[in-house]
């Protein structure tokens, strides 16, 4: 239960305001599109979706882990989910972020493919301009599968509450980056973290980059399963 409850506070009003402090003065100093402003064309919408949303998201979390709790008992020995948890905290971290965004990557992919499930992500490619709030605008359906595909597989294993702790936070914030209207360069690490030019090219009109870009954290996932476009320059 202490996981589930920092995960209910990881976008409270206080990780809101925190967020607002930090990205507005990145998308001001190191704009990608400099002549976008601060409160962008619906900008108030997305708000609504932040503080809306919440509430039905965690419920929705909530459910995925009570299933995962249930799953570990009857299908994993006890041996091994302690032997994973006996890792180091760092290495288990970085295991849960590949576990995690390939079933990130899965469940995000056919959103893309099955009609029904697009209908219901098309909300997100709705928005016309990106900046770190655009990470918002999603359906509760969306974020229920594609978080709960992520999480279930990282309780089930059993991970520590400190790795899957670290993967949330890390997720939260990077959510918010590539979105955010910023032109950061990675330099070499593009093709292993995700930046705002690898997603933005998943919100693009480009017809080169529909449905490219997948992953949420690891572009060696849409390198492996070939899906990446990250054109020079």
């Amino acid at each position: 239960m202490d996981v589930l409850s920092t995960l209910v506070e990881l976008f409270n009003l206080k990780a809101f305001l925190i967020a607002v402090v930090v990205f507005v003065p990145l998308e001001r100093l190191f704009a990608m599109h400099s002549r976008q402003k601060i409160f962008r064309r619906s900008w108030g919408n997305d708000v609504i979706y932040v503080f809306l949303n919440g509430l039905l998201i965690k419920l929705g979390l909530g459910l995925v882990i009570l299933t995962a709790l249930i799953l570990t008992e009857r299908c994993v020995p006890g041996s091994f989910r302690a032997a994973v948890a006996a890792q180091p905290t760092a290495l288990q971290a970085v295991e849960v972020i590949i576990v995690a965004d390939l079933m990130f990557y899965v469940v995000h992919r056919l959103f893309h493919v099955v009609p029904w499930l697009w209908k219901v992500h098309q909300i997100h490619h709705s928005i016309e301009e990106l900046d770190w709030l655009a990470a918002a605008r999603v359906h509760p359906i969306d974020q229920i599968l594609t978080k709960g595909a992520s999480l279930l597989p990282v309780f089930i294993l059993g991970f520590s509450e400190a790795a899957i702790v670290i993967f949330a936070v890390l997720y939260q914030w990077q959510s918010m980056l590539i979105h955010a209207n910023v032109r950061v360069r990675f330099g070499p690490l593009r093709w292993v973290l995700a930046s705002p030019e690898f997603h933005h090219w998943h919100h693009s009109n480009d017809h080169a980059a529909r449905d490219r870009n997948f992953a949420g954290q690891l572009p060696l996932l849409d390198v492996l399963f070939g899906t990446l476009y990250m054109p020079r320059g």
